[in-house]
């Protein structure tokens, strides 16, 4: 594998990262930072706790998280270089211009954080190639769609992210609180989604969220604050538009999550400077009113509708008809599709189990395998917990079995976020193990990603909560 690895650093020019440093000396104020954080493992999950200033919870993060961080950029570097043929620090220059200017200083200060944690931990990077990675995303979906045929015009696009999720209260749910769910469609090759990360930050309000090392957002996007707010998010898919000037969805995201108080707060957060990066269709519940909402965030045009009453879904297909038909490419009628066919599944189970819907049947809804095109169950791109990398006949989706897939399930009620606390399965949100030895021999055109993807073994449901430790 170090051989593997080696040579992948030498073929996609890896950046500043790897260069180690030695005999580094912690200050006695680094000394009092990491006293205060704590990371361990469990189930699969990397569970990691920061506290303190920007600086302080940045600091903590790159420290204990520098091999994860390390290991992402490397992959990040070469996804990027394996679909378009640049080098990294192309990217890293142009998303540095493009993005820096438009964070806040708070955010700023803790990527800043992050990045002399890693040199702490004796590994080097830059705040602009930190920012490149959080953006990343953004940069590669959505700027990168607009401009490659200038640049390089046999570039495809990259893997969008795609999830399954739903939000219920009132009348829908068992005990008439909010019931979220949530599941993480994307590449196996991509940096793992594993963190469950406890942000207690000086100013702001607490948050619990899922991410990926050596993020400031949650990228998956799927969290709880002790202001009462819980959310998810599905992409929109086909979205288009992009305004290069406008603020990253990254940075908004997180400053949205660390200091909204209510659903209004964090939509207004999230709409002002909008850039149309990361297009979300984004469910928000308040537990102290068991009010839902769904924010479809396009670029001209934003969809928002809430209840006390119902449910709102998500499978990346746009339900404000202004964003579907004039900044998407999709349609919504072709139930062939896997957006199309996840939401038809939706409707079904939320019908089926209007005024019935707990924690209990929110992990069996994120590990649903009914494929509605089919009427049959069986996993595969069009269900729910999707499974493309089993599937011979991805319709318009991808090639026959695609890399990609579900990743983990996510669930949270009223009670439970009460308390700063969720379950999660990682692996994937049915239980079915990934073995990626065994997938690359049963399909040799992906052995490009060899040394990018990893097991994933069927894991169980674990509760997580912030302020837990080892």
């Amino acid at each position: 594998m170090k051989k593997i690895i080696l040579l992948l650093f030498a073929v996609f020019t890896y950046p500043i990262l790897v260069h180690a440093q030695t005999g580094n000396q912690l200050s006695n104020e680094q000394k009092t930072w990491l006293s205060k954080a704590n990371r361990h493992e469990k189930n699969g999950w990397i569970y990691l706790h920061v506290e303190g200033t920007p600086e302080a919870r940045g600091f903590q993060h790159g420290y204990l998280l520098a091999k994860e961080i390390k290991d992402a950029l490397f992959e990040t570097s070469a996804v990027w270089h394996y679909q378009t043929a640049l080098d990294w620090q192309w990217m890293v220059q142009r998303s540095d211009k493009m993005f820096t200017h438009s964070i806040d200083p708070e955010n700023l200060q803790e990527i800043d954080g992050i990045v002399e944690g890693m040199k702490a931990a004796g590994m080097l990077t830059s705040r602009a190639e930190i920012v490149a990675y959080n953006g990343s995303t953004e940069f590669m979906n959505y700027w990168w769609p607009l401009v490659k045929d200038t640049i390089s015009p046999s570039s495809p696009d990259p893997r969008k992210e795609s999830c399954s999720s739903f939000i219920a209260t009132g009348n829908m749910t068992a005990d008439g609180g909010i019931v979220l769910g949530h599941n993480t469609m994307s590449s196996f090759y991509y940096p793992l989604c594993n963190i469950v990360m406890d942000i207690l930050p000086e100013k702001g309000h607490r948050i619990l969220m899922q991410t990926v090392a050596g993020l400031i957002h949650s990228e998956t996007d799927f969290f709880i604050t002790n202001a009462g707010l819980v959310g998810s998010e599905t992409t929109i898919g086909g979205f288009f538009p992009f305004d290069e000037k406008g603020i990253p969805e990254f940075a908004r995201m997180r400053h949205a999550t660390q200091y909204a108080s209510t659903i209004d707060e964090w939509c207004d957060i999230m709409k002002t400077g909008n850039n149309g990066g990361y297009a979300n269709a984004w469910l928000i519940g308040d537990i102290n009113t068991n009010e839902i909402a769904r924010l479809e965030l396009g670029l001209k045009y934003i969809g928002f509708e809430r209840t006390k009453n119902g449910f709102f879904v998500g499978s990346n297909v746009a339900e404000d008809l202004r964003i579907l038909r004039f900044e998407t490419k999709t349609s919504e009628q072709d139930i062939r599709n896997s957006s199309i066919a996840r939401r038809v599944r939706w409707k079904q189970l939320m019908k089926e189990n209007a005024g019935k819907i707990n924690i209990d049947l929110a992990e069996k809804f994120e590990a649903d395998h009914y494929d509605t095109y089919l009427n049959v169950n069986s996993p595969d791109v069009r269900t729910l917990c999707a499974h493309p990398d089993l599937d011979p006949d991805i319709y318009r989706v991808d090639i026959p079995y695609a890399p990609w897939g579900t990743l983990d399930g996510k669930v949270v009620d009223s009670k439970m976020a009460k308390q700063m606390s969720f379950t999660a399965r990682w692996g994937s949100a049915c239980g079915t193990p990934f073995e990626a030895k065994e997938y690359l021999q049963k399909h040799p055109q992906f052995d490009w990603m060899k040394s990018l993807i990893t097991d994933r073994p069927a894991q169980p449901w674990t509760v997580f909560k912030a302020g837990e430790v080892k």
